[in-house]
């Protein structure tokens, strides 16, 4: 994807990102007590299911990096962030309902850990945001959740590749039929809105290599060139 990572990033397990630089975001966000520590613990858990191939702790990681890019453009960038951690939380391929759970997820443990009721509410609003990515005009913060979470649209081909086979292996139970159907969709929606991205960054710096990149893939499932699932 679009690279936000910095020299000393260095990769590791659990997805391809060290456990240490976001158990660090964490705490900056929600305070060092037990209590945040927990919620921080049971996130890092569900960002780190086994049965994720995209929606891992990279793309968490690669996410709250490409938010600090656009934090100046947002009304409440510590919502956004907290949005981040939580806007795939709850992930088992159920477009719409892993949005909800996840907000609801998001309502709960955050009015747990005391968080003012006003930002619980911004979070939860963005959460749901992500279920189609459609922020109306005036919408900062969700404008650069939105830009933040499809900043992968954006990547160096070779890396757009590896996204889209990993997108593809959380789908690896759908028939090659179906799946292209539905990718088909969603990428020809995209393609025919007038902008990928709602923040004059994000417009800038990563429309046309993004848009280049949906009309690649568009090209390829036109062509019945699926990228098969890897094995279990």
């Amino acid at each position: 994807m679009v690279s936000t990572r910095t020299p000393d990033d260095a990769p590791g397990p659990n997805g391809g990102v060290e456990l240490a630089p976001l158990r660090a975001a964490w705490r900056e966000l929600a305070g060092r007590g037990p209590e945040a520590a927990a919620v921080g613990d049971e996130l890092l858990g569900r960002w780190g299911e086994e049965h994720r191939r995209y929606h891992t702790l990279t793309h968490l990681w690669e996410t709250l990096r490409a938010v600090d890019l656009l934090a100046d453009q947002a009304d409440d960038p510590d919502a956004v962030r907290y949005a981040v951690w939580f806007h795939d939380a709850v992930y088992e391929g159920r477009p719409g309902e892993d949005e909800r759970e996840s907000a609801r997820l998001a309502e709960r443990l955050l009015t747990g850990l005391g968080v003012d009721p006003a930002r619980v509410r911004e979070v939860v609003r963005l959460v749901e945001l992500t279920a189609d990515h459609r922020t109306e005009p005036g919408d900062a913060d969700g404008a650069v959740l939105c830009d933040a979470d499809l900043a992968v649209l954006a990547a160096a081909p070779d890396e757009y590749l590896a996204y889209t086979a990993a997108v593809r292996a959380e789908y690896r139970r759908v028939p090659d039929r179906l799946f292209r159907e539905g990718r088909l969709s969603v990428l020809r929606s995209l393609r025919d809105a007038p902008h990928l991205y709602a923040t004059p960054y994000g417009r800038a710096h990563w429309e046309e290599r993004a848009r280049a990149n949906i009309d690649a893939e568009i090209g390829r499932l036109e062509s019945a060139e699926v990228v098969e699932p890897p094995p279990l």
